[in-house]
């Protein structure tokens, strides 16, 4: 409960500056970014804190969720009314999709530990951003076109494209907002903290503390590790998303949804303490925060932000 009640009353306040015009223009810009990063690292801290595995392709499953729902977004503008409708069917299609592919994802990849499992998550989530890069995709009177190749031999009008290879979406409706960003932070607190709390959480933990032990009192193993990994995907998709409908250009850049993205989730988790939802919150918060308040600090901008990382190290809030 203190963790549901610290995030509705942060909520209340900055509305509330919002409201009042207290806050500047970058600080209000950076409201859905937090949310995103919150629910990012909230589902990280599922596989890396409950499960004990170390995943680093976490942005490959976000990549996946912003893409599907922003190509859906796209094709379905003016078609589906009203707005939050159009964006609730994306949100879902974002969620599925990115959880079928945890899915098939996790079938091989979780007969693997360690460092084996962190390489092969690593690879998923650079494939995915690549494979996305080489698509393009436009609709007309006709249909749909596909092609690997270029935009050209799409053999279609320009205002049609869709994806656009390397250039990606363009035109995205931009239907994320603070408010909605805080209602799917509490959807994922109350599926994790729930799941935690349940008998498939302290499964899940069982696996995590002694693997031996736990396959010997009757635990299926692949089962919960399982459900874990791809409830995790499931939720990062659901943040690819709103992150998708906040931007009006969606490239899949390395600095968008490559390794930096997932290391960078991985620092919010290890920082905030591993096992700790209401550390991940906290962290992710703070260091999303933190590089843009010290940029007026230019040449003591990096030092300062590395002197907080370790000050979050020693005590952080597990």
């Amino acid at each position: 409960m203190i963790t549901y009640l610290m995030v509705i009353v942060v909520y209340a306040v900055i509305q509330v500056l919002v409201t009042s015009g207290s806050l500047s223009s970058l600080f209000t810009g950076l409201l859905v970014p937090i949310c995103t990063y919150i629910i990012l690292a909230i589902s990280l801290n599922l596989v890396v804190g409950f499960l004990g595995e170390l995943s680093l392709g976490h942005a490959g499953f976000m990549c996946i969720g912003a893409f599907t729902s922003a190509f859906f977004s796209k094709c379905m503008k003016g078609v589906i009314e009203p707005d939050l409708l159009r964006f609730v069917i994306a949100l879902l299609i974002g969620a599925v999709c990115a959880g079928i592919f945890g899915i098939l994802i996790g079938i091989p990849v979780l007969r693997l530990n360690g460092d084996y499992l962190a390489i092969v998550t690593l690879a998923f989530g650079e494939i995915i951003k690549n494979v996305i890069n080489v698509f393009y995709i436009g609709k007309d009177s006709k249909g749909f076109h596909f092609s690997m190749k270029d935009s050209v031999s799409l053999n279609m009008e320009p205002d049609g494209k869709i994806l656009n290879g390397p250039q990606g979406i363009s035109g995205t409706p931009k239907d994320s907002t603070f408010t909605i960003g805080f209602i799917l932070i509490l959807i994922t607190l109350v599926i994790v903290l729930n799941l935690i709390s349940s008998r498939t959480g302290r499964a899940i933990m069982a696996v995590r503390d002694d693997r031996i032990a736990a396959e010997s009192v009757g635990i299926n193993i692949t089962k919960y590790k399982l459900i874990a990994f791809s409830l995790s995907a499931a939720i990062a998709g659901m943040a690819g998303v709103l992150y998708s409908h906040n931007l009006s250009s969606l490239m899949a850049t390395p600095q968008n949804f490559g390794y930096n993205m997932s290391i960078m989730i991985l620092v919010f988790v290890v920082l905030g303490g591993i096992g700790s939802v209401r550390g991940s919150i906290i962290a992710a918060a703070i260091l999303t925060l933190l590089p843009e308040l010290l940029r007026g600090l230019s040449n003591y901008r990096m030092l300062i932000y590395a002197i907080v990382l370790i000050v979050m190290m020693l005590f952080n809030w597990a």
